[in-house]
């Protein structure tokens, strides 16, 4: 084999490689995308179960939907701790729940609806604290 297959032989293996890295790409963006969309599909249902529940309240005794006490767990935080900044993962982490960056993401969008109503305040970026 001469150097000019060998270098041939290199570029086509680079092509094709180049090929893949941007078959990969395309994937992760696609990937990506609906990813977003799926936790904002889960923020959605979130938010409705959450409305109904209010909405409806059991009518058989039976407790409120575990949305209702995740936010109930939130609120009790800043409570207990009016003084402290949170970011979404810390307060995971203070209040046992799971830390997944999917878990984390549905609880930013809860800190953020307690913004928009006024019961926090966001000092920082991503950072939340209890409005006094």
């Amino acid at each position: 084999m001469n150097i000019t297959e060998l270098l041939a032989g290199l570029q086509a293996q680079h092509d094709k490689t180049t090929a893949r890295v941007g078959e990969l790409r395309d994937q992760i963006e696609h990937l990506a995308a609906v990813l977003t969309e799926t936790e904002a599909r889960l923020v959605d249902l979130a938010t409705t179960r959450k409305v109904i529940a209010e909405l409806a309240p059991a009518q058989d005794g039976t407790e409120p939907p575990e949305t209702y006490s995740v936010y109930q767990a939130i609120v009790n935080a800043f409570n207990k701790r009016p003084d402290r900044e949170f970011r979404a993962r810390e307060l995971h982490e203070h209040l046992g729940m799971l830390t997944g960056e999917a878990s984390v993401n549905v609880t930013r969008a809860r800190l953020g609806r307690l913004t928009r109503q006024g019961f926090l305040t966001q000092p920082g970026r991503g950072r939340y604290q209890k409005r006094t």
